[in-house]
């Protein structure tokens, strides 16, 4: 009985409910960036309120504007949720708390790899995400 009342705040921060307004900062001229919107807005929990900008957009500046100077220069997605930055694969961990259960229950998970791996891959795909083309934003 007491497991349960401790897994009970954790089930309903994965499923949506009190879920805070998440922004996704995208390259929006990047074609795989564009695609990762197209796949979340298909997987967006309904209690989600996930909003994603380009970072070419005016809103998209003047929000990155307000981000420590440290940050504002990557080459990166940027993920704003309770008014904090996240960025490169904290940021991506993050979207997962948008999604529908199925993907939102990987979350815990995918913070037990160590975050030097998984920036390692974030970095890799990074370096190859315009050889898939590139769009007019």
């Amino acid at each position: 009985m007491h497991c349960w009342l401790l897994l009970a705040p954790l089930k309903s921060n994965t499923t949506g409910e009190g879920m805070a307004k998440t922004t996704l900062l995208i390259d929006a001229h990047c074609v795989m960036c564009n695609g990762l919107a197209r796949f979340l807005r298909k997987r967006t929990s309904a209690k989600a309120e996930l909003n994603i900008e380009g970072i070419q957009s005016e809103e998209g500046q003047a929000l990155i504007a307000t981000f420590p100077a440290r940050i504002q220069s990557m080459d990166t997605l940027y993920v704003v949720r309770n008014d904090k930055v996240h960025v490169r694969s904290a940021g991506a961990i993050r979207l997962l708390l948008c999604m529908k259960w199925y993907y939102a229950m990987w979350f815990p998970l995918a913070w037990l790899v160590p975050l030097p791996l998984r920036d390692l891959a974030y970095w890799c795909v990074s370096k190859v995400r315009h050889r898939f083309g590139r769009t007019d934003g």
